[in-house]
């Protein structure tokens, strides 16, 4: 899935009438979602999209093995970028605010990339295609949260609160997402913090 734009995003080049066109896994994905919200998911083929950007279907499937994983380029790298982040965080913070502010960190990719950002978090709360393939990702999120908040938590055993944490994690991104999504005026950043502040549970007293 998404794991193929990290091998294999520094450029494509396709023979079309005689003319090479480059473009990335990105770049790809980007103009894929535009076409997915001016036409629809399902009557915007692959075809359509390869045509778009320029290149052949066969480079497309060497990107995406379907048309919904476009939506997930960046999640392998998102996902990789997090694990360094609480990684590298120091042991005095409290688990649940170093998921959260890694989150952040690794989902909010600015200014620069807010319409793309924009357009994936359309598609993922309205599409249903792609919302299967978000229980994939949302399930490695999950796991990745939970094992970081277990190993930095001091309790008894109990594996309540991990999977707290981690469950409010991603029901919280997605609550910021349709914020954000509702607000032009608001960062993508500050919806996510003003959800996790409401939503995400610090350690519970028993701990």
């Amino acid at each position: 899935m998404a794991d193929m734009k990290t091998a294999r995003s520094e450029e494509v080049r396709a023979d079309r009438g005689g003319r090479p066109a480059t473009t990335s896994a990105h770049a790809l994905a980007a103009r894929a979602q535009e076409l997915f919200l001016e036409r629809g998911f399902e009557k915007t083929s692959v075809g359509d999209i390869a045509d778009a950007a320029g290149v052949s279907r066969r480079t497309f499937f060497r990107y995406f093995p379907t048309k919904a994983d476009v939506v997930w380029v960046e999640s392998a790298a998102e996902l990789d970028h997090f694990r360094r982040l609480v990684a590298a965080a120091s042991t005095d913070t409290p688990p649940h605010l170093t998921v959260t502010d890694a989150f952040i960190a690794a989902i909010d990719h600015g200014r620069a990339e807010e319409r793309w950002a924009r357009h994936r978090a359309q598609l993922i709360l309205s599409v249903p295609a792609v919302q299967a393939q978000a229980n994939v990702v949302y399930r490695q999120w999950r796991t990745v949260i939970a094992d970081h908040v277990r190993m930095r938590a001091a309790y008894g055993g109990d594996d309540a609160y991990p999977t707290a944490v981690a469950y409010a994690v991603i029901a919280g991104s997605s609550a910021a997402h349709e914020m954000w999504l509702r607000r032009d005026d608001l960062e993508l950043g500050h919806c996510l913090r003003r959800m996790f502040e409401l939503m995400v549970p610090g350690p519970p007293s028993d701990l």
